[in-house]
């Protein structure tokens, strides 16, 4: 399982929130930059990085640090918030991500992500499986729509989708563990994907109990600004 590390960004500035809601906003560091080039020099070699102003404004605002970090780092960027348009997923690309995690516009306009999929590659995007409960959560988690993770998942599944990050917003900064059961339930039902599980990771403990269960991927975010877990511990896991 690789550990992936989350720098989410407001104002250009490494934040954390709590259950996706703005007003919980606590900046950690003013310059990602510097945060990134810390993870690289532990050893980490991923990054998840969310722009959460091109989420909340649905078109990308924080290009300038996605072009910084991917300039000056060889972490393997997973860029996503505010992707609309196809312009922009290829601005991303060119920028430097290595692959784009595409949400809310995979609920609203699935014809026009098969279609990004054709033209940069399934295995280059990312499905964001927000759930509120078992349904899909939209917009910067902002609301919450009527579509079940299995269909969603199932959908995109079919047409090529591999790599599939689910976030539980309940426990999506709250420390409080991961969604094991849910993402135990997702392996299940699709074996053949890569799950990113993302959200609630408190301690190496839980980790461990990811890794157990399957998941490919685990992003750890608070868990990390908050000294829960070292960079250390997390590079020897």
């Amino acid at each position: 399982m690789i550990i992936v590390p989350a720098i989410d960004l407001i104002g250009g500035q490494c934040v954390r929130l709590t259950k996706g809601d703005f007003n919980t906003t606590k900046v950690y560091n003013a310059h990602p930059i510097e945060v990134a080039q810390e993870f690289e020099a532990a050893g980490l070699t991923h990054l998840h990085l969310v722009d959460l102003d091109g989420a909340k404004k649905r078109e990308v605002v924080n290009w300038a640090v996605l072009e910084e970090i991917a300039k000056h780092t060889q972490l393997k960027i997973d860029f996503s918030g505010g992707l609309s348009n196809s312009d922009y997923v290829k601005r991303a690309f060119d920028l430097g991500a290595y692959k784009v995690t595409i949400g809310s516009m995979a609920v609203n306009r699935p014809n026009t992500v098969q279609q990004w999929m054709l033209d940069f590659g399934a295995d280059n995007m990312i499905l964001g499986a927000d759930v509120i409960g078992k349904n899909i959560a939209i917009h910067g988690w902002e609301s919450t729509s009527d579509v079940s993770i299995f269909d969603f998942i199932r959908g995109y599944h079919l047409s090529g989708i591999r790599h599939v990050m689910c976030t539980d917003v309940s426990k999506d900064g709250m420390l409080g563990g991961a969604a094991v059961d849910l993402y135990k339930e997702i392996i299940s039902e699709f074996p053949d994907i890569q799950l990113v599980a993302s959200g609630g990771v408190s301690n190496l403990q839980d980790l461990k109990d990811l890794k157990e269960i399957g998941c490919t991927y685990a992003i750890v975010g608070k868990a990390i600004y908050e000294g829960r877990i070292s960079l250390s511990e997390l590079v020897n896991l």
